[in-house]
């Protein structure tokens, strides 16, 4: 297992800023790339213990740049659980972001609407979720100096929803809020997992997000998440599911996305 120490010390090496708030862009949000200024890039292959994703619409690389004037840590793309990954691999960016000194990280997905008021080309701030991937990041990891028995009752911090939300008000992005449901994937869910899903009370499902939000909450991160809803999830609608209607979501709301992030981190930089 690589040292996040000794990956974060080559981080630390490549560039001078040292921004306190991490963006992880999911799927639906790579357009954000274009808005980050005077931005160092180095790839994830650069960077020991990073696994490289291998899914259309994850670049994989860092940047460390200027979002709206303010220091920001881009991460362009996640590997993921169904690649093949362990949950210690792909919490491992996570880690090293703790160790490099950012303090709050926002995780952004694509993911299915399952409430029938979320619609597609929509966003949801993440109030809680619920981990239906069938393993937990922490497992085993309890010779690591951190606790293993975190409290994640308030996961997704209170105050950067609420900064998601006011950017959200102010660049006129309609946003919701709910309970995220993270699977495994690869499959996209059957008719009857997402009725199951829906009385268990989420309201919108993805394959990521989860095992981050956990690793950062044991390394004491403030975490927020956001969803962009770039399809109705199975059942929901008569379309066949597909990753090309993701990302085609994706590209039709680049413009909202670079609009509320912004907002979002200057807000952030006022607040905290």
């Amino acid at each position: 297992m690589h040292d996040p120490q000794k990956t974060a010390a080559r981080l630390l090496k490549s560039s001078s800023l040292r921004p306190t708030l991490a963006i992880v862009l999911g799927s639906g949000f790579q357009s954000l790339i274009e808005s980050v200024q005077e931005a160092t890039e180095v790839p994830f292959s650069n960077l020991p213990g990073f696994p490289s994703p291998l899914i259309d619409g994850h670049v994989g690389k860092i940047l460390l740049g200027q979002l709206g004037g303010v220091p920001l840590l881009v991460l362009c793309g996640r590997a993921h659980y169904y690649e093949g990954h362990s949950m210690a691999e792909i919490t491992f960016p996570v880690r090293v972001l703790a160790e490099f000194g950012i303090r709050s990280l926002l995780l952004t997905n694509a993911a299915g609407g399952i409430h029938p008021r979320i619609l597609p080309g929509e966003f949801m701030c993440l109030s809680d979720h619920i981990n239906l991937m069938g393993a937990n990041p922490l497992r085993g990891q309890f010779a690591s100096g951190k606790a293993c028995f975190v409290d994640l009752t308030r996961i997704y911090d209170a105050t950067l929803n609420k900064l998601l939300q006011k950017a959200a008000r102010r660049t006129k992005v309609r946003l919701h809020s709910g309970v995220y449901a993270a699977v495994s994937g690869p499959t996209y869910e059957t008719p009857a997992e997402i009725r199951a899903f829906a009385k268990l009370g989420a309201d919108a499902v993805g394959m990521s997000t989860a095992p981050e939000a956990i690793v950062a909450r044991q390394c004491g991160l403030r975490v927020g998440g956001l969803s962009c809803i770039t399809n109705l999830a199975a059942g929901r609608n008569k379309k066949a599911l597909s990753h090309f209607e993701v990302l085609a979501m994706g590209g039709s709301v680049r413009d909202q996305v670079g609009r509320l992030l912004t907002a979002f981190v200057r807000l952030y930089a006022d607040a905290i």
